[in-house]
């Protein structure tokens, strides 16, 4: 049998490859490798595609949760909540500017932040002499986060909201696609992302010129209106023009690749409902599905059974944050956070991809009825 590739970017390159050289071949051409002009056609069109007024493209997934925290002047004493079920980097980058991560419990079929937990977080905080600044809920697997109840808090508590939605450009959520759902988002464009470059890459998504303006400061060394004149502290964040070449003809295609993810992951959900926990939407939600994520007992046993039969999968994430070794003072220990510990164990992503095809769709489909089977 063909081995089935868990994200094929070889398939895609395949398919999108005459434009793809094309557009590298230009930039070479030009030699503007740094914010050469391919970066402001990207930031334009990725605005538009978000329904919001700016874009800033940045070095990174990462760099891009960073800068906000930055902008707003987070630090020592603060308080920066953010979901335990996450990748590290949500919480890396709030120990980095000096603030204090919180971690808050998730939604057990959503595995996105769990609003009540995140009120009884920031009076924990409080009387912990700790201000509550910020909340960085996470977009996990694809699915924008519940953010009309998270803004009502928010706004009820004084505290700011930076989207993480590094896995979900290209969801929505009523009528509303990612980007323009929260004050300012971050993206990723991490090559397995839904929309992903060549390299490393991100973007921030705002209506604010202001914080835009700042955003595009510290971007590039906390730079002023002229060169060398330095207003902040910055750092080195800019997206090079050769990655933006590669994600503007990745975003031609990206309207069509979602449709193809959409139903991928529906016919996923009629093999799979009646035999596993499988993913779904809140109402009005769609997700960009940067993974199809199923809950099973016995996941290890499950993935050895779907390893020897030559299906590829993945676990998004084995172990919490507040369990990890570098974040365990920052956290109250095993139980404390009982919906991302189950999780933990349970979860399992299956490949999903623009290229994966019908029969391999019910290939993948079939090993996991039978892998799961006692």
């Amino acid at each position: 049998m063909e081995p089935i590739a868990f994200v094929d970017l070889q398939a895609q390159y395949r398919r999108l490859k005459p434009a793809i050289d094309e557009r590298i071949a230009r930039v070479l051409a030009h030699g503007q490798f740094i914010l050469g002009p391919e970066v402001r056609e990207l930031e334009e069109r990725l605005a538009a595609f978000a329904g919001c007024r700016h874009a800033i493209t940045v070095s990174s997934g990462t760099d891009a949760l960073l800068m906000p925290l930055m902008a707003y002047g987070i630090g020592s004493g603060d308080a920066v909540f953010v979901p335990t079920f996450t990748f590290g980097a949500t919480a890396e980058v709030v120990v980095q500017v000096g603030a204090t991560p919180i971690f808050v419990d998730v939604e057990a079929d959503s595995c996105c932040l769990d609003v009540a937990d995140l009120a009884r977080c920031i009076a924990g905080a409080r009387a912990r002499g700790l201000r509550p600044a910020a909340v960085i809920p996470v977009d996990l697997y694809g699915q924008p986060a519940d953010y009309a109840p998270i803004q009502r808090l928010a706004d009820a508590e004084g505290v700011r909201i930076i989207a993480d939605g590094a896995q979900s450009y290209g969801g929505s959520l009523g009528g509303r696609r990612v980007g323009s759902l929260a004050p300012v988002t971050a993206v990723s464009f991490f090559p397995a992302k839904p929309l992903g470059c060549y390299g490393d890459g991100g973007a921030l998504f705002t209506d604010d010129a202001a914080l835009a303006e700042v955003l595009r400061s510290i971007r590039v060394h906390g730079a002023g209106p002229a060169k060398y004149e330095l207003v902040r502290v910055g750092i080195n964040g800019r997206l090079d023009t050769i990655q933006a070449a590669v994600l503007l003809v990745k975003l031609d295609a990206f309207a069509a690749e979602l449709e193809r993810r959409e139903a991928v992951a529906q016919q996923y959900h009629r093999l799979l409902g009646n035999h596993v926990a499988v993913p779904r939407c809140r109402p009005a939600a769609t997700s960009a599905w940067a993974c199809y994520t199923i809950q099973v007992e016995d996941r290890d046993r499950v993935k050895s059974r779907l390893q020897a039969a030559g299906i590829p999968s993945m676990v998004y994430y084995p172990r919490p944050m507040h369990l990890q070794v570098a974040y365990r003072g920052y956290g109250a220990g095993a139980g404390s956070l009982p919906v991302a510990e189950r999780l933990s164990a349970r979860v399992l992503s299956l490949p999903i991809h623009a290229d994966l095809d019908a029969d391999t769709v019910a290939r993948i489909a079939a090993g996991v009825v039978a892998a799961t089977r006692s």
